[in-house]
């Protein structure tokens, strides 16, 4: 096959050299509502084009390349003294495969514990190149499953305005559940 990236021979969709040249990844933070802290390993203009097979079959090949580069490493380096609940934005199967499953998956370590259908939204609303007043008028309203862990990561594949993570910040909290922070892949933000 060849490399989506550089169109040369490859084992795998994305080649290696293009994995260590365009995919490095680089931290960019940025705070919610409630003083939630969201971690992103890329800029959402640098790996768009890729994003977006999430709406295609390869896009579980993609999405499963992204999270071994930038979520199983984090995954090997955190600690913490208990263990923490990894928790999906609404990991539903769309396109034969949930792309935040895979991200969670790619999470598991001796200190996380990644879970699913634990979080999904009640409503089957896309938030895809929609405005931010759609987002407020359209809450996802996440429906919540009992877990063990008290000790919360949220993991998307996009940060666009927050609403989302908010909103599923807010129900975790409801429930008891302390939210240590946010991961996602990309950060649209235009800063």
């Amino acid at each position: 096959m060849r490399c989506m990236l550089c169109e040369n021979f490859s084992f795998s969709h994305i080649c290696l050299t293009c994995k260590q040249t365009f995919l490095t990844p680089t931290i960019h933070k940025r705070t919610i509502l409630n003083n939630i802290q969201v971690i992103s390993f890329y800029k959402y203009e640098d790996i768009k084009d890729l994003l977006h097979t999430k709406h295609t079959d390869l896009g579980y090949y993609i999405y499963s390349i992204l999270a071994e580069i930038a979520l199983k490493k984090f995954a090997q380096e955190f600690r913490f003294d208990e263990k923490v609940a990894v928790i999906g934005i609404d990991d539903r199967v769309k396109n034969g495969y949930s792309h935040t499953a895979i991200l969670t998956k790619a999470l598991r370590s001796k200190t996380l514990s990644p879970k699913y259908a634990k979080l999904r939204s009640n409503n089957n609303i896309t938030y895809s190149g929609k405005t931010k007043e759609y987002r407020l008028n359209n809450p996802r309203n996440f429906v919540y499953k009992e877990f063990p862990e008290n000790n919360v990561i949220l993991v998307d594949d996009i940060i666009t305005t927050g609403f989302t993570l908010t909103e599923a910040c807010n129900t975790l909290t409801c429930k008891g559940k302390e939210v240590l922070f946010c991961l996602t892949l990309a950060d649209a933000s235009k800063q």
